[in-house]
């Protein structure tokens, strides 16, 4: 066996331990355990579709909409779940780093494997909820797994940067926090991309071209219902499509050049 396969064994068997104590940690003396990761987006839903669904009444005219809201906020607290976790990646294991010598990359990708989990987990629970909405899938639902590897390498990339970033400047945390609740609402989640567009066609066109708005409504559109209106649909253009994904691109770039060039120093800073 080379040299190179003993070390790709260690770092694939470090990966697992990883994640095995991320979810043992997370949910240490809980009485709920792991159901917790199932009734916190539940939770969430209920509420936020008692006052924008049923009293406000903002998804009206979308098919399906408990299905519809419950898909988005299950796919963005994902997001949020990825990306704050692979932030507090690096500081939260520097007794590890400074004792042992491995790839500090597979610290922030265990955070989002963890995440990615949950995230299955909850999609299983959204599966339950169609069948019993009587949600019709078609053709264009071969077309989700990749949505949802498109979102996790965006989440995957500003983990990345965030946790890198977070070794040296702890204001990073609470940064990200505000930005994360600045693009919750930035995001169409609660309400329709429609009604921005009724008030601003320029606006909605703007809001789309954010990855995670993208994402969420085309997985929508080849999930739920496919009255679900697209980047496409706002703009026209084919070229637009691409924008989103040029976004990822260059996260991904900028954050595993700033990764690579500060983990020389985590162990020095954590």
């Amino acid at each position: 066996m080379s040299l190179t396969n003993i070390f790709s064994k260690r770092n694939s068997v470090l990966l697992r331990e990883l994640i095995v104590t991320d979810f043992k940690l997370r949910y240490q003396g809980s009485v709920l355990g792991y159901l917790w990761s199932l009734l916190k987006p539940l939770f969430l839903f209920a509420i936020l579709y008692v006052v924008f669904g049923i009293y406000l009444r903002l998804g009206a005219n979308v098919p399906h909409f408990p299905v519809y809201l419950l898909l988005g906020i299950v796919l963005w607290s994902f997001f949020t779940e990825a990306t704050t976790q692979g932030l507090q990646a690096i500081v939260s294991r520097g007794d590890l780093i400074r004792k042992i010598n491995f790839p500090k990359y597979i610290i922030v990708i265990s955070g989002t494997v963890s995440a990615l989990i949950n995230l299955v987990l909850n999609l299983m629970v959204i599966g339950v909820f169609m069948i019993i909405g009587g949600v019709q899938l078609t053709s264009a639902v071969v077309f989700f797994p990749l949505i949802i590897l498109e979102l996790y390498v965006f989440a995957l990339a500003l983990a990345f940067f965030l946790s890198a970033a977070y070794v040296k400047y702890r204001d990073i945390g609470y940064i990200w926090e505000v930005l994360l609740q600045a693009l919750f609402y930035a995001t169409p989640i609660l309400y329709t991309i429609g009604i921005v567009d009724e008030k601003s066609h320029l606006a909605a066109q703007v809001m789309m071209l954010s990855p995670i708005a993208q994402a969420i409504q085309d997985a929508r559109y080849v999930l739920i219902t496919q009255q679900t209106q697209t980047i496409y649909d706002l703009m026209h253009q084919a070229w637009a499509i691409a924008i989103p994904f040029v976004i990822i691109l260059v996260c991904t770039l900028v954050a595993v050049f700033y990764f690579r060039k500060s983990s020389r120093f985590f162990a020095e800073n954590v």
